[in-house]
Formats: structure tokens, C-alpha cells, sequence
């Protein structure tokens, strides 16, 4: 027969606790198959609502109710225990059958099977407060979850064990009752009912598993519950996560100082176990931010080498992996017969430290390790690679997989705006990996890239194809032409001015006949600049026009002409640049010849001298043939690129860790002004 629904009119009689209405209205038959949308029975209905004479009625003339569960495998316990209503009919539903022990004891007497009834019943009974929802909760977690002290305190002492039951996330009503701050005190209730942890099984007794009610004080970092339970039930200690190991493990793991202190005067054996990962609880401290929590364990076991995970790594391998540049700078500080073992160190596959630090883009890491004499950075893993091989490579493939993410990101741009928000969240992360590897590869490139012989900075990098090389040198044959136009107008305009110059200087007012303040040495002086100027000018206007006459034949002529042009027209603008600048300095000279302020002479001349150097220097790399080029722009750029790495890095160090403390300070400070004033 199908179930029928519950109508509103009976559910107005189990909410009134009506039997006389319960009984005229409903058939014994019927009771069974009546549900509602839910799936819940009249008996979980009667138990929601705390109806204990509808429960009692209903347990002695349909006992298939106790057991049914409704859409959410709630059975009738669960509700009952949720809402908190009914403590009397939860006891009802536990002790039912006991309280007709003589009926039930006759019934099977007639049968001979009398023993067979007794297990059945206590069975019943136990599976009843055993039995959980499709969360995995028992009757005596959703009594927890709502703080139901009492009926939590009579479900727990009927059956102690559950107590330790774990639902689906690997919660145990203890661990929910610390969870929730010991709510009601019902966490003191369950410590004192002295319940086993063992839960008793066919195969034997065994520890259960999933998160201890340690993990979940340490999670809150309650130390005061954390001790609670530590001096209630230190047993509960050896219980472990299949995820997060033991409470040693745990509280390392989040860098809870406290906790660590207490858990290892409780349970000292516990720092001598590992997590499913083969971590020890002081490699879980590495990978943490609290420096305090490494000290606390180097205080206590001064023999790290001793402690290597699964993978053959120490400490600083460990440290060095996750980044933790503070636990490094730490633990490289400490006794240096214990850290030299440390710091060179390989693990299963032949990595040291730095090899971890590089390989995995851990920039403050790496910047630590090679800054210290100790380390050795040349050693090769397994894989005969180095930490700045490891790093060069690490680097190319972040490059090739952010420009990857921007192909994708280009191809999705049309996609709705959740869409984007996801791609743009994936390119900001690969951005940023790929910025950490990159930074990582620069540090290790200044401090321990391989050394090179000199041959090899004087030979010239093989890659560039005869193809790339005539591009370039088009390129070249264009700029340099523009340039050496540019300088044949600006000389020739120089070459014009030149009689006007002469004639102003030679008027009647100059000149040594006429005018007794020009003297016979201060004409000479500017006969000599001014043959000088000319010189200048003239050479600079022949040199300009010879390039670009070089550059235009080398455009229509055959290809293999093109590099011995561009070598030889790259000289000559070089000259006709060096002797504009020359005549112009000449031509400043002559202006000032009259004057009488020295102090102007000299730094006109120290200016010109400087700026000379400098464009010397700038055009250098245009007429120097390519080996020694290459080897001085390595010289040059590598210097260069180290005072400008470490001008952001140490910007950046800063902002992010001494600029933010600054408000703070200020806000101290006001404090105290304001202090003194109102003592004022």
C-alpha cells in the first residue's frame, strides 16, 4: 500500500499531544504509511513538537516507527534531539521496550527463545542512538549542535561510545562541543562521563579516527579548553587525523605557540610521529610564519638532522620549500656544527635547500641561502642540474604558461562576466608565480650563476641567422641615415653663420687698432678658436655626408657590402657627432672670450668634457665589433642590473614590512600627546 499524506487537521492533533482525536482519526494499519512531504512520520512529528503522550502511544501500537528515517535519514531520535522539546519522550523512545520487559520476557518464553529476545532488544536500543543522518550525525550530534545540554548529557550516558563517533566532515560530538566554546558546559558533561576512547569492534578495539577534540581547541587557539581536556582526558592525545596527524602536528602546523609548549610537556612522544605526509611536527613549524614555534623545538631537540621526512628532507629543506625566509634566517643563525650539516644537505633526489628555494620560486628563500658563504650553490641533483638551472628553467616555463593563460584570456574575452572574473583570477595568479620565479632567477643570477671563461663572453651568440642579421643591419642603415642627415643641416647652418660671425667680430669697435681693451693675446686666442670652430664644423658636415652617401650605396648594393657599411658609416656619425659637439663647445668659447666670470669658463668646460664622455660612451657599442660588444654590454648591464634589483627589492622589503607599521607608531604617538596633555 503507497503512503498517504499527513493532512493539516491531524497534524494539528500531534501538535495539540490529542490521542483521542489520534485514535478516531487514524487506523492502527494506517499509521505507518502516513508521511508527509519530508517523509517524516507521525512519530517524528510527535517527537519535533515534544508530544510525549502521541509518542507513547505510538511506540507501544506501532514500533516500526522508532526506526524510520524521513527524506534526510533522520530518524525520530535525531529530531527529538534537534529541537530540544521532548526529553521525556527521547527517554521514552530509549527505554520503551525495557519498561514491558515482563510482557515481552512471557511472549518469548512461550517461544523458547528468550535469550535470542533480550540481545535483540539491548541491539535495538544501541542502534537507535547509533544511527545517522545522511550528514553522518547521530542523535547525539544534532543535540550538541543545538546546545541541548540536557538530552545531550542522557544520550551520551545511555551509550558513552558515541561520543567519539565522527559524522562526514570527521567531527565527533566532543570535537563539536569544543568547537562550539563548551556551550552550556556540555563539553564538561562528556569529559566527565570518563567514556573509552577506544571504540570496541569485532576485529578488536581501536582508536577512532577523524579530528580529536584537540584539533578543534587548537583550531580556535583556546588554550584554557586546551588544558581542560589535557588534564580530564590526556588519553584523547594519541588520537590522530587522517589529514592533519596528531595535536603536535596540528598546532605546528598553524604556528600556535601555546599550544605547542603544552602539547610537548603532555605529549612529548607525539614529536616523534608523523603526518600521512611523512612530516615530522618541527618540519610542520618550518612551513609555518611563527619563528617562536622553531625556536621552541630547537630549544627542546638541538639535533635537527635527526628529523628527516619521508622524502629525505630536513628542516631547512622544508623551510626553504614553502618559502619561509624568517625560519631560515633563524635556523642558519643557530650552532654551526648543527647548521653546516644542514645546508648542503640532499634529499631523495639529490636537492639541497637552495635547489627547493629555486625550483619552486621561492625568492626570500633563495635570497637567504645564497647569500650565506656556507652554501654550496654549484651542486647538481639527479637530474645534473644546479639551483640557477633549475631556476632558469622553472622561469621559462612560468613565461610559457603565463603566455599561454593571455592567449586563452583573448580567446574566452567574449565570455559572460563570471567567466572573466575567473580568467582574469587565473592570469593574476600565474602573473604572480611567474614574477616570483623570475625574481628568484635574478637573485640566484647575481649570486651563483656559472662562470663563464673569457673565449666565451668574445664569441658571438651562434642564433642570429643571416636573415635576423640583414634585418638588423636594415634597421641600422635607416637610423643611421637620419642621423647623419640631421648632423650635415645642423653644420651646414653653422658653415653659413661663420662670415657674420666673422664680420661682427672684426667690426671697427674689436678691433686691436681701434680698441685698447682687446689685446694682442685675446685676438690670438680668438683666431685659434675660431680656425678651430671652422675645423670642426667642416669636418663634422664631410664626415655626416660621406656616412649617409655610404648608407644610400649600401641600400642598392649586394647584401654581403651591407656590414662593412654599416661598420664604417656607424664610425663616421660617431665622428661627425663628436666634432659638431666639439664646434659648438668652440663656438660657446668665443662668445665668452670678453668675459670675465672664470668661474663660468670652468664649468663650461667640465660639462663639455663629461658629456663628451658620455657620448663617447654611448656610441661605443655602435663602431666595437660584435665579440667585444657582447663581452662589454655583459660586463656593463650585469652591474648595472644589480643596483637596480636590489634598489626594488629593498624598496619593496619597505613597503611591505616597515611602512606598515608607520600608522601604528602615529597612532601611539598621538596617544601619548594626548596623555600628556589632559595630565597637563
Amino acid at each position: 500500500m503507497a503512503d498517504s499524506m499527513i493532512d493539516s487537521h491531524l497534524h494539528w492533533c500531534v501538535r495539540q499531544d490529542n490521542i483521542e482525536l489520534i485514535q478516531s482519526r487514524v487506523q492502527r494499519s494506517l499509521a505507518e504509511k502516513l508521511v508527509t512531504p519530508c517523509r517524516n512520520t507521525l512519530l517524528h512529528l510527535a517527537a519535533s513538537y515534544g508530544s510525549d503522550k502521541v509518542i507513547a502511544y505510538l511506540t507501544e501500537e506501532c514500533p516500526s516507527l522508532i526506526t524510520r528515517r524521513n527524506r534526510q535519514q533522520d530518524t525520530v531520535l535525531h529530531l527529538a534531539a534537534r529541537d530540544g522539546m521532548a526529553c521525556l519522550a527521547i527517554k521514552s523512545l530509549i527505554t520503551r521496550r525495557n519498561s514491558q520487559n515482563d510482557t515481552v520476557l512471557q511472549l518469548a518464553a512461550s517461544e523458547k527463545s528468550a535469550l535470542h529476545t533480550i540481545k535483540s532488544l539491548v541491539e535495538s536500543n544501541r542502534i537507535l542512538t547509533r544511527m545517522a543522518n545522511t550528514k553522518g550525525n547521530t542523535p547525539l550530534h544534532d543535540a550538541v549542535i543545538k546546545a541541548n545540554r540536557e538530552v545531550a548529557i542522557f544520550l551520551a550516558s545511555e551509550d558513552p561510545e558515541v561520543a567519539y563517533y565522527n559524522n562526514n566532515n570527521g567531527r565527533s560530538p566532543l570535537y563539536l562541543a569544543v568547537e562550539n566554546g563548551n556551550k552550556n558546559g556540555i563539553l564538561d558533561d562528556l569529559l566527565n562521563l570518563r567514556a573509552p576512547s577506544q571504540i570496541k569492534r569485532e576485529e578488536g578495539d581501536a582508536l577512532p579516527k577523524g579530528k580529536s577534540p584537540f584539533h578543534a581547541a587548537i583550531e580556535q587557539r583556546d588554550i584554557g579548553i586546551l588544558k581542560k581536556i589535557g588534564e580530564a582526558r590526556p588519553d584523547l592525545l594519541r588520537l590522530t587525523d587522517e589529514e592533519l596527524g596528531n595535536s603536535l602536528h596540528y598546532a605546528s602546523s598553524i604556528g600556535f605557540l601555546e599550544g605547542v609548549q603544552f602539547l610537548l610537556d603532555k605529549f612529548h612522544d607525539g614529536a616523534y610521529e608523523t603526518n600521512p605526509e611523512g612530516n615530522y611536527p618541527i618540519h610542520l613549524a618550518c612551513k609555518s610564519h611563527s619563528v617562536d614555534v622553531v625556536k621552541e623545538y630547537l630549544d627542546i631537540f638541538p639535533y635537527p638532522k635527526e628529523f628527516l621526512n619521508k622524502k629525505g628532507q630536513n628542516i631547512l629543506h622544508v623551510a626553504a620549500e614553502s618559502g619561509k625566509g624568517n625560519a631560515i634566517s633563524y635556523i642558519i643563525k643557530q650552532d654551526p656544527k648543527l647548521v653546516e650539516q644542514l645546508l648542503n644537505e640532499m634529499d631523495e633526489d639529490g636537492n639541497t635547500p637552495l635547489h627547493l628555494a629555486a625550483g619552486y620560486g621561492k625568492s626570500v628563500a633563495a635570497f637567504v641561502l645564497v647569500r650565506d658563504k656556507r652554501v654550496d650553490s654549484s651542486v647538481v641533483n639527479s637530474e645534473n642540474l644546479t639551483p640557477y638551472d633549475l631556476a632558469e628553467q622553472q622561469s621559462k616555463s612560468a613565461e610559457e604558461k603565463f603566455d599561454k593563460a593571455n592567449e586563452m584570456d583573448g580567446q574566452h574575452h567574449s565570455k559572460d562576466v563570471y567567466g572573466m572574473k575567473n580568467s582574469t583570477t587565473e592570469n593574476s595568479t600565474a602573473s604572480t608565480s611567474s614574477q616570483r620565479k623570475v625574481t628568484t632567477l635574478s637573485i640566484l643570477y647575481i649570486y651563483s650563476r656559472p662562470k663563464k671563461s673569457l673565449s666565451w663572453h668574445f664569441t658571438v651568440t651562434p642564433g642570429l641567422i643571416i636573415s635576423q642579421a640583414k634585418e638588423e643591419s636594415k634597421n641600422r642603415i635607416g637610423n643611421l641615415l637620419v642621423v647623419a642627415v640631421l648632423v650635415a643641416g645642423v653644420t651646414f647652418a653653422g658653415g653659413v653663420q661663420l662670415p657674420q660671425l666673422r664680420d661682427n667680430n672684426y667690426s671697427s669697435e674689436h678691433h686691436p687698432e681701434s680698441n685698447s681693451t682687446i689685446t694682442a693675446s685675446r685676438y690670438s686666442s680668438y683666431e685659434n678658436h675660431l680656425y678651430g670652430y671652422l675645423f670642426l664644423d667642416l669636418g663634422a658636415l664631410s664626415a655626416s655626408m660621406v656616412a649617409a652617401l655610404i648608407l644610400l650605396w649600401a641600400s642598392f648594393s649586394d647584401a654581403r657590402f651591407i656590414f662593412l657599411a654599416v661598420q664604417v658609416s656607424a664610425f663616421m656619425v660617431f665622428l661627425a657627432i663628436i666634432m659638431m659637439f666639439g664646434a659648438f663647445i668652440l663656438s660657446v668659447r668665443i662668445a665668452l672670450l670678453e668675459s670675465h666670470e672664470v668661474w663660468l669658463r670652468i664649468a663650461i668646460t667640465v660639462v663639455a668634457v663629461v658629456f663628451f664622455l658620455v657620448q663617447a660612451f654611448l656610441f661605443l657599442p655602435w663602431i666595437l665589433p660584435r665579440s667585444v660588444n657582447h663581452f662589454l654590454q655583459r660586463i656593463i648591464l650585469h652591474h648595472f642590473y644589480c643596483l637596480w634589483f636590489f634598489t626594488l627589492f629593498y624598496c619593496w622589503r619597505w613597503l611591505t614590512e616597515i611602512l606598515p607599521e608607520l600608522p601604528v607608531l602615529k597612532k601611539n604617538d598621538a596617544g601619548v600627546s594626548q596623555e600628556q596633555k589632559s595630565k597637563s
